[in-house]
């Protein structure tokens, strides 16, 4: 059993200074695109998601990145690495505007890569850190949850770290129909508003067995402790490590607090929540959203009834 962390007042936590970002499944929900393209580099609009994700993190300070990749994900590392003839031949053209695009993500934050050798889940690829991370807090933002980048749920979870130590999760309330896609947490109050203490964490219930309308989100803020319990957790649901287990040991010492969110997040887990986020985000762009949010509504009135999009709508829009 883990011991509780002392009180601020007794020991002050290190600061975060270190984020990872698990990137190594196999997209299998995207196939065929994902057959040769990391799932992670599928556009948003006009940027890959994985790069939002970065964006966030630097934007909080996090400014040294650890990417857990697998095979056939050099994409990702290419993508964060300078593209010399690429910035050579816009710098040529004159085309400042792409080209600061393009240099963007190599300059967002000091990113490094590690493989994750067998998909053991994302407690294991959380392990795979141990080497980079050190005994440091950090932490983990997965790609599958983009969080508008004009909220600020990270920065008030480190915050949070700041003053309970420990480790943080980030919640949020869904349908409880929606519970069994989720982790899910038991919460007592702290007194603090949108502060709750996670008394326990189940991965994935069973319909009508969530202990709260509360789902863990892709970001976590970790104490290093994390690394010593996922050594011992045993492979569980789906034959995977998960990181859930890990945190409800924590969690029956005391020492895991949760941030509860009710913001803009935006699901790129499957193929309608994806879409649902490119045009979402694509409708809210000043360079975009006038134009596209005119013909969206057009072509919206368009539709046949059934809805299907076919036909009629087609040669409409």
């Amino acid at each position: 059993m883990i011991a509780p962390h002392s009180s601020p007042s007794s020991m002050a936590p290190r600061p975060v200074r270190k984020a990872v970002v698990p990137a190594a499944g196999l997209g299998t929900r995207f196939l065929p695109a994902t057959k040769a393209t990391p799932k992670e580099m599928l556009p948003v609009v006009d940027k890959p998601a994985i790069q939002y994700v970065v964006e966030e993190a630097a934007a909080a300070g996090l400014h040294d990145i650890l990417m857990v990749t697998g095979r056939h994900k050099r994409a990702i590392e290419d993508h964060f690495d300078n593209a010399f003839e690429l910035e050579q031949a816009l710098a040529t053209k004159g085309d400042t505007v792409r080209l600061d695009a393009v240099r963007d993500p190599a300059r967002l934050a000091d990113i490094h890569h590690i493989r994750q050798g067998d998909p053991l889940g994302l407690g294991h690829a959380v392990l795979c850190a141990r080497r980079h991370v050190g005994d440091q807090p950090f932490a983990v933002l997965l790609g599958d949850d983009l969080i508008d980048p004009r909220e600020t749920l990270l920065s008030r979870m480190l915050e949070v770290r700041d003053r309970y130590a420990g480790s943080v999760v980030a919640l949020m309330a869904v349908d409880p129909a929606q519970l069994h896609r989720y982790g899910c947490a038991a919460v007592e109050p702290t007194g603090e508003d949108g502060v709750v203490r996670v008394t326990g964490l189940v991965e994935k219930p069973a319909p009508g067995a969530a202990p709260s309308s509360y789902a863990v989100i892709g970001r976590y803020v970790l104490d290093p402790a994390v690394f010593d319990v996922l050594e011992r957790t045993e492979p569980g649901r789906g034959g995977e490590i998960q990181l859930t287990d890990a945190l409800q040991e924590l969690a029956a010492a005391g020492s895991v607090r949760g941030v509860v969110f009710d913001g803009l997040r935006y699901d790129t887990g499957d193929k309608a929540d994806y879409l649902r986020t490119v045009v979402r985000l694509a409708c809210d762009r000043a360079d975009l959203g006038p134009e596209f949010v005119a013909w969206l509504k057009e072509f919206v009135t368009s539709l046949p009834d059934d809805g299907t999009g076919r036909e009629d709508g087609y040669r409409a829009a």
